[in-house]
């Protein structure tokens, strides 16, 4: 037995570890070509390009890992079966569960190294990204700037350029909305300008050249003001827009940069809070404060109370304090599903590498192809099938559609349902895949053999 287990386990370390490293590949390449044209000629050094790059490799492992166990599974117990390894095996009394017991027992370890890797690593990496992100957009007001469309650089300014320069501040068709005072509305519009900082890099200053500016006032429209200009200078605060490493503990971190136990922590304080609320309102209400809590929102002011609280009489001032505080405690439900959501997520993910396995290995068996073509095409069809069932019930879940558990886990239930009817069937009877239909779709480059001649 112990022979058998070695084996299974030597067929499935070479496949496991190529497809990981292919999909951080894939990852990484989707990530330079999203974000490298952002980093490149602002000054940045190549230190700080490449601690962004590893910093990110976290979740994109976190990603790789169970479809590299599919993968794995799919060739390891293909090859098997196309050599008839299986055959023999099953002739000498080793029965399917006995086959796929130590691949279970490796998920097994890989799912709690991922979970540990989850809760202890990737928190801290997502927070070193942020941190470092928001140090980059800093370095340089321009870097923020895309070309043809309105950015909100500062508060209560809307800017548009057309052109921006990769080796200076200057721009070109500089468009700006200013609706920091209430009771005028300004455009300005200019054909060139120029940012930079003040000596101390408190403010931003933007030169402005060659414009004009256009001015309305919101109370009186009929009074509208035409100024053309050919040097217009606008000052802005602009603290924090210099680059500089700031502390990772300084920023406060969100719930993809919490571990578990954090999060739990996050999760009490905030429906401490919530049952103080709701001791208060049953105190202004009495036996109305069931009621009140099951609408949770209110329409027209004194309406509900007079439809569904029976003509109770509530002053406006404590109708006001009743619908703040639903307010409250629907901002305390969501804040605590999203930390419910992420908490699942960090178990979900990793358990999907046991659930992989028992969807790995009776394909793998069915098909009698131990190739990677094979295994990656089936691999991204029931990844992708994972994946958006995962992002769709995080999405719901966190509106409030479903509880956390089950949007987190609805994936790998249906996955894990699936897995175990095909691998119950795969051990009751020798069921193979014909593979004459749809091995068109499978890349030439993939196909590395053709189909068994035994296939039905």
């Amino acid at each position: 037995m112990f022979i058998l287990w070695r084996h299974i386990f030597r067929v499935h370390i070479g496949p496991f570890i190529f497809s990981v490293v292919l999909m951080m590949f894939i990852f990484l390449l989707q990530f330079l070509m999203k974000n490298l044209d952002q980093l490149t000629g602002k000054g940045l050094s190549a230190a700080i390009i490449v601690e962004l790059i590893t910093l990110n490799l976290a979740w994109m492992l976190v990603l790789a890992v169970p479809m590299g166990v599919l993968v794995a599974t799919l060739m390891a117990f293909g090859g098997l079966a196309s050599t008839n390894e299986i055959t023999a095996m099953r002739a000498s009394g080793v029965s399917l569960y006995k086959m796929i017991a130590p691949a279970v027992v490796g998920s097994i370890i890989v799912c709690l190294l991922l979970i540990s890797f989850n809760n202890d690593v990737l928190p801290d990496a997502n927070h070193r990204t942020k941190v470092l992100m928001s140090d980059i957009s800093h370095k340089k007001p321009t870097l923020t700037l895309v070309p043809g469309m309105f950015i909100q650089l500062l508060q209560g300014h809307s800017i548009l350029v057309r052109k921006t320069f990769e080796h200076s501040n200057d721009l070109e068709g500089v468009t700006i909305i200013d609706y920091s005072k209430p009771m005028t509305a300004a455009t300005i519009t200019a054909h060139r300008g120029i940012i930079s900082f003040s000596t101390d890099y408190r403010k931003l200053i933007m030169d402005l050249f060659d414009g004009e500016i256009h001015q309305v006032n919101n109370q009186f429209k009929n009074q509208y003001r035409v100024i053309r200009f050919q040097k217009h200078r606008i000052v802005m605060d602009a603290e924090g827009f210099n680059f500089q490493r700031h502390e990772a503990s300084s920023q406060e971190r969100g719930d993809r940069e919490m571990n578990v136990q954090t999060m739990l922590q996050k999760v009490d304080s905030i429906q401490t809070l919530q049952s103080a609320i709701e001791i208060r309102l049953h105190e202004q209400t009495g036996k109305h404060a069931e009621e009140i809590l099951d609408m949770k929102t209110f329409h027209e002011p004194g309406s509900i109370y007079s439809a569904q609280l029976n003509g109770i009489k509530v002053d406006r001032f404590l109708e006001q304090t009743i619908r703040s505080d639903l307010f409250m405690i629907n901002v305390y439900e969501r804040d605590a599903r999203q930390y419910l959501v992420e908490i699942h997520k960090k178990f979900a993910i990793p358990f999907a590498c046991i659930v992989f396995v028992f969807i790995g290995a009776p394909l793998g068996i069915m098909s009698r192809r131990g190739t990677f073509g094979v295994g990656a095409s089936l691999s991204l069809g029931f990844f992708f099938f994972y994946w958006a069932c995962l992002k769709g019930g995080e999405n719901l879940a966190d509106r409030g559609f479903f509880d956390p558990w089950i949007g987190m886990w609805i994936a790998n239930i249906v996955l894990g349902v699936i897995g175990l009817y095909l691998t119950f069937r795969t051990a009751r009877e020798n069921l193979t895949i014909n593979w004459s239909g749809f091995i068109r779709f499978i890349p030439k480059s993939w196909r590395t053999d053709a189909p068994p001649s035994d296939q039905s």
